[in-house]
């Protein structure tokens, strides 16, 4: 299988990266330290005006029609970089969802507003007490006349504080068996009764506690049928993607190398040793995240090969990122901004965010029981996979 590009795919890579240059500026990325928030409406803005919000889309839907080696190209560029772009991946996976589950209404009401940089949309899955396992949502949603009325709480709504409105998974039928009672909605982070608290995050991220109480929304909020809800998660968890992370390890390599220069360590055998088995594992984290996102345009939706993608992925990142922060020695604990800090504290940033990216769309345990179930046939296990 080869999945090397042809010279229109290097020329926007190319573009990409000029792209960066002239927008990834200084002021943005203070902002985003300040904040903890991985996305900046000045830069969402600048790559909506590109075009490239849904580029994947097809020209009828009002994207550009690329393909999905451009938007492998975009997002790896994007996260080599350290571009906060975090919202714009969370929103489109939730229009890509709408494009397919919503209502000629809810397409109209929310793709157009994506695609020009004005909206933001959250996930609203994980609650209190449940972890990855998705389907052990409680909080509720009961009808009332030609609505419903949602209450409870969710955990990890990052971007909630920016959204527009918080893709959320309720439970409509509590009698009804574990996976089968739920409903997905679209729910105003305006509505009345809906309120957050920020939680902020090893890495310096921020996410949020989101509370629901006795929040009316009208029938045309729900996505998909009464009691479709862990269909419409499965479809949006096919759209997670699997390859991301190999950028993070491309940035960490570059990283490692220019504190390796500036430390005069280019020879040291022991860091050479160590750089060169991160290097391999990019490279094999890039190649998995591609398959996964080659079978995307196939028969096959390449949700369990993007699981695959996303453990090795992540666990090579926790891996590694230990490894080469513990190379730079004691400075390796100065915090980024800070004198004498290795690569301006870019390898201890990059150590922090990693330790959550094993949670990201799923723990690894939970897709370790998603590939072993899907791809090997083993039997389901007894804790449950959170996914079947």
């Amino acid at each position: 299988m080869d999945f090397s590009l042809d010279e229109r795919a290097e020329a926007f890579r190319a573009e990409v990266r000029e792209f960066l240059r002239a927008h990834l500026t200084d002021e943005v990325r203070a902002r985003v330290a300040a904040s903890g928030t991985y996305h900046d409406w000045e830069f969402h803005r600048a790559i909506a005006a590109k075009g490239w919000i849904g580029a994947a889309w097809p020209v009828e839907d009002g994207g550009q029609g690329r393909d999905r080696a451009d938007m492998d190209i975009l997002y790896e560029e994007m996260a080599a970089a350290g571009a906060p772009v975090e919202g714009m991946s969370v929103t489109l996976i939730i229009a890509e969802t709408l494009r397919r589950a919503g209502t000629p209404e809810q397409r109209e009401r929310i793709l157009g507003p994506v695609r020009e940089g004005r909206l933001l949309l959250s996930l609203g899955y994980t609650e209190p007490d449940a972890g990855s396992d998705l389907a052990s949502a409680r909080t509720r949603a009961v009808r009332d006349g030609d609505g419903w009325r949602i209450t409870g709480q969710k955990n990890f709504t990052t971007h909630a504080h920016e959204a527009d409105y918080v893709f959320l998974l309720a439970r409509t039928d509590p009698q009804a068996r574990k996976h089968a009672g739920l409903t997905m909605f679209l729910v105003p982070t305006s509505a009345e009764g809906f309120s957050l608290a920020p939680v902020h995050t090893l890495s310096g991220e921020r996410t949020n506690l989101t509370f629901y109480e006795d929040v009316y929304v009208p029938d045309t909020a729900r996505v998909g049928a009464v009691g479709q809800g862990w269909e419409i998660v499965s479809l949006a968890l096919a759209f997670e993607r699997g390859g991301e992370f190999a950028a993070q390890l491309r940035r960490l390599v570059h990283a490692t190398v220019t504190w390796a220069h500036a430390a005069g360590r280019e020879g040291d055998p022991r860091l050479l040793r160590r750089l060169g088995r991160a290097v391999t594992a990019t490279e094999v984290s890039r190649l998995l995240g591609s398959r996964a996102t080659w079978l995307r345009t196939t028969e096959r939706a390449g949700a369990v090969e993007g699981a695959m993608a996303k453990v090795y992925a992540t666990e090579a990142l926790v891996r590694w990122t230990g490894e080469l922060l513990d190379a730079t020695g004691e400075r390796g604990l100065l915090n980024p901004g800070t004198r004498d800090a290795p690569a301006g504290g870019e390898l201890q940033h990059l150590y922090r965010e990693a330790q959550i990216s094993t949670l990201y769309g799923g723990t690894s345990e939970v897709l370790r029981g998603v590939v072993a179930e899907r791809h090997l046939g083993l039997p389901r296990s007894r804790r449950g996979s959170g996914g079947s």
